[in-house]
């Protein structure tokens, strides 16, 4: 099949195909006789996996080593978990500092007036040197 069907089989765009094979993190197909490559059921398969992985925030570097897991069948599925959770904690840092703004954002918007005046305190507190 060709990039456009693979694409739609996969779920992942031709254009971030493309990138993926750019950056190796798959194998570009052979080419067939009419100079398109040519995508397998199995390279549709590991789009699927990659997209799947990324979509639940894994990075490229990590999606490489999720794939060289995936294709070593004596692999521990203790390596697997290891990067599963080493993810996890990732998330949770992002999640606390992402609570930290919204607290720090949200009383900021709780001393604005929010009125006709030009005194504000989110800018003020935008326009602040930071401490050190």
């Amino acid at each position: 099949m060709n990039i456009g069907e693979a694409a739609e089989r996969s779920g992942v765009p031709a254009k971030t195909i493309r990138y993926y094979e750019d950056i190796h993190l798959i194998e570009s197909p052979d080419r067939a006789q009419n100079g398109y490559r040519a995508y397998t059921d199995d390279e549709v398969a590991l789009l699927r996996f990659v997209s799947r992985a990324r979509s639940l925030g894994f990075t490229i570097a990590q999606c490489r080593d999720l794939l060289a897991l995936y294709r070593d069948r004596s692999r521990s599925s203790a390596d697997v978990k290891a990067l599963a959770e080493s993810h996890i904690e990732e998330i949770e840092n992002k999640i606390a500092e992402l609570k930290e703004m919204r607290d720090q954002l949200a009383s900021l918007a709780r001393k604005c007036h929010g009125d006709d005046r030009p005194d504000c305190p989110i800018i003020d507190d935008l326009a602040a040197r930071p401490k050190n």
